[in-house]
């Protein structure tokens, strides 16, 4: 194979070469990027100043097509930004029309640009909207979260939420069959204490809805927890006998519960109970002990025995 042998002179002019062609390169894009340009970039749609009296539904996508005047640099700038951009279309003509005329409101969307980086068009100019009456309904907010806990701690009680309600408006056939709205995920990972801030609410996917507020207030409490051990008496129910007995009378019962209220969850706290009808109606010779009442902030982890032994006597 050929190498080529250059002279220290030769070396000298082929690096002077390739630099000054860098630097005529840097110079040709610095250049080409400080002309100004006519350039499309696609934005979503913001409504402000929505209809007071008319819920809307808007009858074309939320994106619009926008054509911009500006330099190289801001043509890049808007390329990689315009997903995080939002276009600001004011509806208040919708109160006695059903449509909007974008291109009529391109001075006030310019008043928010800068001289030389402004909106020349929108595509589609025109964006057309369906009415009907409007609904306003209350319902509840729901945290979505995924918590994970320190190993020994759990959450002690009830999610917290101010407010507990939000008002939600817009047309009928989208609120009348609304039960509550969400909260943005809320993710923590092993902790040990109590949680408290503030959460958004889901946002709407059109413009058609209105809530309010935008924002609540969440307190997770948060404790360590233990085992404890109580006896409970066994209640036997839909017995129509006059002597029948059961052996044990009590079952112990294991659960988890928090440190600040071990020691007031006593055997007030829980019922267990044994149904005769299951020996009776199915031919039960041992009835299953069921719980049906346990405190919130408790976890069963184990019941003693599961079944009893009885006795009736006609």
């Amino acid at each position: 194979m050929a190498i080529i042998k250059l002279s220290a002179i030769e070396r000298r002019r082929l690096s002077a070469f390739f630099t000054c062609l860098i630097i005529a390169f840097v110079i040709w894009v610095l250049v080409t990027l400080s002309g100004t340009y006519k350039y499309t970039v696609k934005q979503a749609v913001n409504f402000k100043n929505l209809p007071q009296k008319r819920a809307f539904h808007s009858l074309q996508s939320d994106t619009v097509d926008v054509t911009m005047m500006g330099t190289g640099w801001q043509m890049l700038i808007s390329k990689m930004q315009s997903a995080d951009k939002a276009l600001d279309i004011d509806l208040h003509t919708l109160e006695n029309k059903s449509f909007v005329v974008l291109n009529n409101q391109l001075p006030q969307i310019n008043a928010l640009h800068d001289t030389i980086n402004y909106v020349v068009s929108i595509n589609p100019d025109t964006l057309y909207f369906d009415f009907t009456n409007r609904m306003i309904k209350r319902v509840p907010v729901t945290v979505l979260n995924r918590i994970s806990y320190e190993q020994g701690y759990a959450q002690s009680g009830r999610v917290q939420i101010r407010p507990h309600y939000v008002t939600v408006s817009g047309p009928i056939n989208r609120i009348q069959n609304l039960e509550e709205w969400p909260t943005d995920s809320l993710r923590l990972k092993d902790i040990n204490e109590d949680y408290s801030g503030r959460l958004n609410l889901r946002p709407v996917n059109d413009g058609s809805l209105v809530i309010v507020p935008k924002q609540v207030e969440v307190r997770i409490p948060v404790d360590e927890f233990t085992e404890k051990t109580l006896e409970i008496p066994i209640k036997l129910i839909n017995h129509n006998f006059d002597n029948v007995k059961i052996f044990p009378q009590k079952v112990k019962v294991t659960f988890t519960v928090s440190l600040n209220k071990y020691a007031e969850t006593d055997e007030d706290f829980f019922d267990a109970v044994a149904d005769l009808d299951l020996w009776r109606s199915k031919g039960y010779t041992t009835l299953p002990v069921q719980l049906p009442r346990i405190p919130s902030f408790c976890k069963i982890v184990n019941i003693e025995p599961k079944s009893i032994d009885f006795i009736v006597k006609k």
